[in-house]
């Protein structure tokens, strides 16, 4: 579960009160491990602050207050949110030596498998202590690092300390600068963490050889069940990065989640993937959004998709497929394919009669629940063919990132906040943050 965060405390520059205790039973007294965790999280970093004369920070005392409230109801399972982007943080961020004190608070609690400290502060010195927690703490299957300044060297050092984790399940790294020294290191990780199931390397700027790297260890690895490899920093226009790739999708029959935005794949990279799309049964998700595939791209997806019994989730946005490339994709999922759920088309320059073809392959199709169209070149036949399919339930609202109304008699198509990742790289203020309608690509299809 995830903790909400609420700025509380004195103001700045007022002294703290000492937090309350939690009394600790006499079963633990004996053990100072789990004194700390049943004697309060809150008081524990409150003494540890004083002790190590290091600045208290009352959003985090409030935080943690939240947690040893939810251990005193029987939660387990915690996840620790202290996002910095959180709008109840109002400004506040953890530092390295703030992250230095939370993981000698986190180290031996077992009521916490989850730590979220996304869009803070941390740099290399968070780093430090985070590839320190990895190593000691046992119970920490989840954690968020992404957009937190870690280099390179901060890189190598949790990708070092995940040699002997068994523990970590998913891990995100998302907008760390590590480059192509960090990747390389967390490639050679893979050769030999077994536990790890999801790793996200997006926006890390990776370079070329970090990308062969993994799709290298990725040939043998049969634990990983999601990569992302979004934005890597590629030079030339040889597309060697897809070349390794699709070598790699016709080894591996593990990798459910595959996100490769950005690695400005052409129709002859489309080309060499659906060749190793013909040969793979384990891809689920596959997100290719952002690149400069066009319609003879979405031709060979098409035939894919006609004998394709395992791809489930399908994310085209952002390519340039227009009108006969969606014509392409509707006579595959109209008279053919059965398994897609979800399809994202979003801004490829589709005109009315490709958007109305879509529309029509879902009439005869039973399994496709899942489309997304805003960003093309909507008509009227467009917004009455995408209101029948909604008005009628074969389209639910949720399923779908446009709404109908209409003026004057008229139809037309609103866009609404859904989609395959809408909050990817950020949490609303208000409502769920992990809703199916917004993330249905990874509820669609999970990896872990």
């Amino acid at each position: 579960m995830e903790l909400s965060q609420k700025q509380a405390g004195p103001a700045s520059g007022s002294p703290l009160p000492a937090p309350s205790r939690t009394p600790t039973p006499a079963w633990a007294a004996a053990d100072d491990s789990v004194a700390a965790s049943t004697g309060g999280l809150q008081a524990y970093y409150y003494d540890l602050c004083m002790e190590k004369s290091q600045e208290i920070k009352p959003f985090i005392l409030q935080i943690l207050q939240e947690v040893d409230e939810e251990v005193e109801k029987g939660s387990v399972g915690i996840t620790l949110n202290i996002a910095g982007n959180s709008r109840s943080l109002s400004g506040e961020r953890v530092t390295g030596e703030d992250f230095w004190i939370l993981c000698r608070v986190l180290k031996n609690n077992s009521f916490i498998n989850g730590l979220d400290v996304r869009y803070n502060l941390l740099s290399d010195v968070g780093a430090y202590y985070a590839a320190k927690l990895l190593q000691k703490q046992r119970n920490l299957i989840y954690l968020n690092l992404m957009f937190n300044d870690i280099g390179p060297d901060g890189g190598e050092l949790i990708a070092k300390a995940l040699h002997k984790n068994r523990t970590l399940k998913h891990l995100r790294m998302t907008g760390n600068k590590i480059e192509n020294k960090g990747g390389m290191f967390f490639a050679a990780m893979l050769q030999i963490n077994s536990s790890l199931e999801k790793l996200d390397l997006g926006d890390c700027d990776l370079g070329m050889q970090s990308v062969i790297a993994f799709a290298t260890v990725l040939t043998q690895n049969q634990t990983i069940k999601g990569l992302n490899l979004n934005r890597p920093i590629l030079y030339g226009e040889q597309e060697e990065s897809t070349v390794h790739l699709s070598h790699m999708l016709k080894e591996n029959q593990c990798l459910i989640e595959l996100h490769i935005c950005k690695h400005d794949i052409k129709n002859c990279g489309m080309k060499q993937l659906c060749d190793a799309l013909y040969l793979n049964r384990s891809l689920q998700y596959l997100d290719v959004s952002c690149n400069k595939i066009t319609q003879d791209g979405m031709k060979y997806l098409a035939d894919v998709l006609k004998s394709n019994t395992t791809l489930e989730v399908i994310d085209l946005s952002f390519n340039r497929m227009e009108n006969a490339g969606a014509n392409y994709l509707s006579d595959a999922l109209a008279s053919h394919n059965r398994t897609l759920k979800a399809l994202s088309v979003v801004s490829n320059n589709i005109e009315g009669k490709g958007l109305v073809a879509l529309s029509q392959s879902m009439e005869t199709n039973p399994t496709l629940s899942h489309i997304y169209i805003w960003g093309n070149k909507f008509d009227g036949a467009t917004c009455v063919a995408y209101s029948d399919l909604i008005h009628t339930g074969r389209l639910k609202p949720d399923n779908t990132d446009v709404e109908p109304f209409v003026v004057d008699g008229h139809v037309y198509l609103a866009e609404v906040s859904n989609g395959l990742k809408r909050h990817y790289y950020w949490t609303p203020g208000y409502g769920e943050a992990c809703s199916p309608s917004s993330n249905a690509g990874f509820s669609l299809a999970p990896s872990y």
